[in-house]
């Protein structure tokens, strides 16, 4: 079983909060946990949930996955370069200047659960980086979808958006 390393996951709170400028007292109020209980952490005297370290992350604006790593929630070296893959693919889609708002998050949300149908949570690694890839049919054609939305093309090969169709 593995121990929680709360001394070093609180020597890297400490640092983080110095950091961002904080003090304990200030950082304690934007992650919704006492002033006591934060310093302890820092002290290592606690080993905090994974939800209080999210909590923390969120004040500091950094990974909450760092801290979890930090804690020994998470093994770093075995999930670390799946964890990259799925970042890199995240923060692509994020990137995107032609896509709004909107359809980001739909993106993440589709990539995400294809993800958990995979047999995969957030995070989790995968077996095969190449197992459930999918590849676009040749030619751009139309094939129907289950949303019943289906893309239409000009004279000039060109899309013209997406149009409803009937049954």
């Amino acid at each position: 079983m593995a121990s929680l390393n709360v001394g070093n996951l609180g020597e890297y709170l400490r640092e983080q909060r110095r950091n961002a400028q904080l003090s304990l007292r200030q950082l304690a109020d934007a992650a919704g946990v006492s002033n006591p209980y934060l310093s302890q952490i820092e002290r290592g005297l606690r080993k905090p949930s994974a939800e209080v370290l999210q909590q923390v992350a969120k004040a500091l604006r950094i990974s909450a996955e760092t801290l979890y790593v930090r804690a020994g929630i998470l093994d770093a070296e075995r999930d670390g370069e799946e964890r990259r893959r799925e970042g890199a693919t995240r923060a692509v889609i994020l990137a995107d200047p032609t896509l709004n708002e909107r359809q980001k998050q739909v993106l993440l949300q589709i990539y995400e659960s294809f993800r958990k149908e995979n047999g995969f949570g957030i995070g989790e690694p995968a077996r095969d980086p190449g197992e459930g890839t999918v590849e676009e049919p040749s030619g751009g054609t139309d094939a129907p979808s289950d949303t019943g939305v289906r893309g239409t093309r000009t004279a000039g090969g060109s899309d013209a958006g997406p149009r409803r169709t009937t049954g």
